[in-house]
C-alpha cells in the first residue's frame, strides 16, 4: 500500500498533496490513520499503541531500518533520556506492569551510587530491554513495550484533524501564520536538526527590512536582502528548478512518443 500512496509532506501537521484535495475528509482521515501510531496525550501513560501479534510490515521496516538504531545510537545519549529520575520516570510510566517498573526503578536508583565506564543511558536501556523481553515476561504487551517506547520518541506524529480537513490543505510555502505572523519557509532536510523555528522571520520584520532597503535594490532581487533571502534561494534550487526540469523532460518525452507513434502510423 505504501508504494501506491500519494507523496505526503508534513509541516506542523500541514499536508501537501494534490491527490489529497480530491479526497473526502473521511478518506484523508483513513490514510492519515494508516500511518499513525501516536494516539495518546500528555495525560495518558500509554501514548503509543502497537496492536496485533506482529508489527505491520510498514512499521516493522521503519523500526528495523531506521528507528531502533537512531534511538539507541543517537537519541538515547544525546538527549539523556534515562540520565535522571525525572526523565526515566516518563519511560517507566509507559510500562503497563507496575512490578516491572518498580524493579527497574530500584535498579536505577541504586545505580546512582555505582560507577561505570559505560554511559548511564545505555546501561539503563539495556536493563529495561532485558527485563521486558526476558522469557519470564511472555505477555505480548510487555514484549512490545520496548518497541512502543522507541516509536514514542522517534516516529513522526500526525495531527489527524489538520490532516483531514480541506482548509488545511490550501496553504503553500511562504504563507503567514495567522497567530504568530511567522512565514512558512522550506528547510534543507539534510540539515533539519539545525532548524530553529523561533528564528523564522515574521511579516512585520520583513516589512521593516524592505522599508529600510528602500530603492536601493531592484524589484527582482528585493527579497535577497531580507531574512527570507536564503529560504527563497533554497526553494528555487531544491524545488522550482528540479520541478521545471522534470516538467520539460516529461513534455519532451510525451512529444517524442507521439512523434514516434505518428511515424509508425505513416509507415503502415
Amino acid at each position: 500500500m505504501a508504494s501506491t500512496m500519494p507523496k505526503i509532506s508534513v509541516r506542523g501537521g500541514l499536508v501537501f498533496a494534490l491527490a489529497f484535495t480530491l479526497l473526502t475528509n473521511e478518506q484523508r482521515a483513513a490514510i492519515a490513520d494508516y500511518f499513525r501510531v501516536y494516539k495518546g496525550n500528555e495525560n495518558s501513560h500509554k501514548k503509543v499503541s502497537l496492536t496485533g501479534s506482529a508489527l505491520h510490515p510498514f512499521l516493522a521496516t521503519s523500526y528495523t531500518n531506521v528507528l531502533k538504531d537512531y534511538f539507541e545510537k543517537k537519541l538515547l545519549t544525546s538527549q539523556n533520556l534515562l540520565a535522571t529520575e525525572e526523565r526515566y520516570e516518563k519511560i517507566l510510566n509507559m510500562i503497563p506492569d507496575e512490578s516491572i517498573a518498580s524493579e527497574l526503578r530500584g535498579k536505577w536508583q541504586d545505580s546512582r551510587r555505582a560507577s561505570s565506564t559505560k554511559d548511564i543511558n545505555v546501561v539503563r536501556w539495556e536493563q529495561c530491554k532485558q527485563l521486558l523481553q526476558s522469557g519470564k515476561h511472555k505477555a505480548q504487551g510487555l514484549r512490545r513495550c520496548v518497541e512502543e517506547i522507541v516509536f514514542f520518541f522517534t516516529y513522526p506524529r500526525l495531527d489527524m484533524e489538520v490532516s483531514k480537513h480541506m482548509n488545511h490543505l490550501l496553504k503553500a510555502p511562504f504563507c503567514v501564520h495567522p497567530k504568530t505572523g511567522r512565514v512558512c519557509v522550506p528547510i534543507d532536510p539534510t540539515r533539519c536538526e539545525e532548524f530553529d523555528p523561533t528564528t523564522v522571520p515574521t511579516l512585520s520584520q520583513l516589512l521593516e527590512e524592505l522599508n529600510n532597503e528602500g530603492s536601493r535594490v531592484d524589484v527582482d532581487g528585493e527579497w535577497n536582502g531580507t531574512s527570507l533571502g536564503n529560504a527563497i534561494t533554497l526553494f528555487r534550487s531544491s524545488f522550482l528548478q528540479p520541478l521545471l526540469k522534470a516538467c520539460k523532460e516529461e513534455i519532451e518525452s510525451s512529444y517524442n512518443l507521439k512523434l514516434q507513434q505518428s511515424k509508425n502510423s505513416l509507415g503502415w
